[in-house]
């Protein structure tokens, strides 16, 4: 696919079947008819238009996946037999791959070549590898007195809302999925409404692997009205949410107002990348920090958007960052030389624009970027853009700007370096560049955030967990530590 010329690609795009009805037990299904815009970041135009839901469809859902998962087979299949589902639906995302790549890059912006090679390969792997560990999770029997049998055993919680954004659509979708359908529960799944066709895709395809009816249902429509309805709804056991601080506190209050289901959350984050004297590579250190602000425009929740520089090797790191950030390739995400797509939209676009204004106006030093550019497109594109002199007070340097902006604040010492790191409400992910193994570990143990990148960023694989501190959220993604969400633990107390 990634052979293709642009034409090819955008020849292909026009040919694609784009799901429109929500996929409730089992089928597509319109509701009640009203829909909402689907607008492709790209380009500025119409995709198609996508079926909204109201209560009436979040209730439907709901019904669909209690009763698959009271009534039906689904939590009481063997572990292997849910595995092995599972697994189809790795095949299934596999066979899909190049129709999903495309879907995803028309409807966020993400240039082709990481919707193929990052987002679908991460989603594949992530079914596999659930449906692999399904049959290996284990209970316990504590050591009791001679005359007692203790068991702990983990049971599917029931029924999960899942509601994810829209920067990484299926993966982080696949992330929530994977592991609550391992773990025997049925699930409603909420994509964002500016990213909700990969997700139609996703609940059809979960649908030809074999899945029950009612098992996996996805809704589609915005926070306000569909995700509160979930977040509120009493037949919801356990709601997994990725996304913003601001609306992972409503989730929090639908649960105190509703029935104290389980919340977990993936929220926001200012990740700190501190690179010292000592870095191993001070070259590919500065090419990371630049990959790493600059990958997917930016719009992730871990991006190393403070940069962290000890004042010995400031200047040379930020020159080499701000050299990248102007070589960078940005335009048409369908075509595959692209390095830097679309913001997702407009709002967002006038969002992050907001915060280079502020950044101007506090006193940070523009040194590249900050423009919108390739207006005639229609599309929603941002120049990569480098502040450095970032005072910690600043706006730059404490909000999430979720786009392809970079605070550099310099530092005189490891102290101040680690103080200036956890000057933040958010512990999401961080980065250190050392040689020096004492300090990536005394290090490591004091910066507050969930990952710690040494002498690398967004590294990683699914056997290791995902999830932040402070304001970041609670709970983790990947890994089998994700089952514990979708899990809970009882006590079989035996008298012998």
């Amino acid at each position: 696919m990634l052979d293709l010329t642009p034409d090819e690609l955008t020849d292909r795009a026009k040919t694609l079947d784009l799901p429109a009805q929500h996929h409730i037990d089992g089928t597509d299904e319109p509701g009640d008819g009203a829909a909402f815009a689907v607008v492709s970041p790209r380009d500025g135009q119409l995709l198609t238009r996508v079926a909204d839901a109201g209560q009436a469809e979040v209730d439907h859902a709901v019904a669909a996946a209690r009763r698959a998962f009271d009534a039906g087979p689904w939590p009481r299949l063997a572990p292997a037999e849910r595995g092995r589902i599972l697994l189809r639906m790795a095949e299934l995302l596999e066979e899909h791959r190049e129709e999903l790549a495309l879907t995803i890059t028309l409807e966020m912006g993400k240039p082709i070549t990481e919707a193929y090679a990052i987002e679908l390969r991460a989603a594949i792997t992530t079914f596999r590898w659930y449906g692999q560990l399904a049959d290996k999770l284990t209970d316990e029997s504590p050591h009791t007195a001679s005359d007692a049998l203790a068991l702990v055993t983990r049971e599917p919680t029931g029924v999960v809302g899942a509601v994810v954004p829209w920067n990484f659509p299926l993966t982080l979708a696949s992330w929530k999925v994977a592991p609550a359908l391992a773990a025997g529960c049925t699930v409603v799944l909420k994509p964002s409404e500016s990213s909700p066709l990969s997700a139609l895709h996703l609940g059809r395809i979960g649908t030809e692997a074999g899945l029950p009816p009612g098992v996996l249902n996805v809704v589609t429509g915005d926070g306000p009205t569909a995700g509160r309805a979930i977040g509120l709804h009493p037949d919801v056991d356990v709601l997994a949410f990725t996304g913003s601080t601001a609306v992972g506190r409503h989730f929090l209050r639908y649960s105190a107002d509703s029935n104290l289901k389980r919340v977990w959350l993936e929220l926001g984050g200012k990740s700190p990348n501190i690179i010292l004297p000592d870095a191993p590579d001070l070259d590919r250190a500065a090419a990371t920090a630049a990959w790493g602000i600059f990958f997917n425009q930016g719009e992730m929740c871990t991006a190393p958007s403070r940069l962290l520089v000890h004042s010995s090797i400031a200047e040379r790191v930020t020159d080499a960052v701000v050299r990248r950030a102007e070589e960078l390739r940005i335009g048409d995400p369908l075509d595959p030389a692209t390095e830097m797509g679309a913001l997702v939209g407009e709002a967002h676009l006038e969002r992050v624009q907001g915060h280079v204004a502020a950044g101007r106006a506090q006193g940070a030093r523009l040194r590249t970027g900050g423009e919108r550019t390739l207006p005639d497109t229609g599309g929603s594109y941002l120049q990569p853009t480098v502040f450095d002199r970032v005072d910690a007070g600043m706006r730059l340097a404490r909000e999430e700007i979720f786009g392809p902006v970079l605070s550099v604040l310099a530092f005189d010492d490891l102290d101040e370096a680690v103080r200036l790191a956890n000057a933040t409400e958010y512990g999401l992910a961080a980065g250190l560049w050392t040689s020096d193994l004492s300090t990536a570990h005394r290090v490591s143990r004091a910066l507050k955030a969930g990952t710690v990148w040494v002498n690398c960023y967004e590294e990683g694989d699914l056997t290791v967990p995902f999830g932040g501190m402070k304001q970041s959220g609670n709970g983790r993604d990947k890994s089998a530590h994700a089952i514990d969400k979708y899990t809970e633990l009882k006590t079989t107390w035996i008298q012998l």
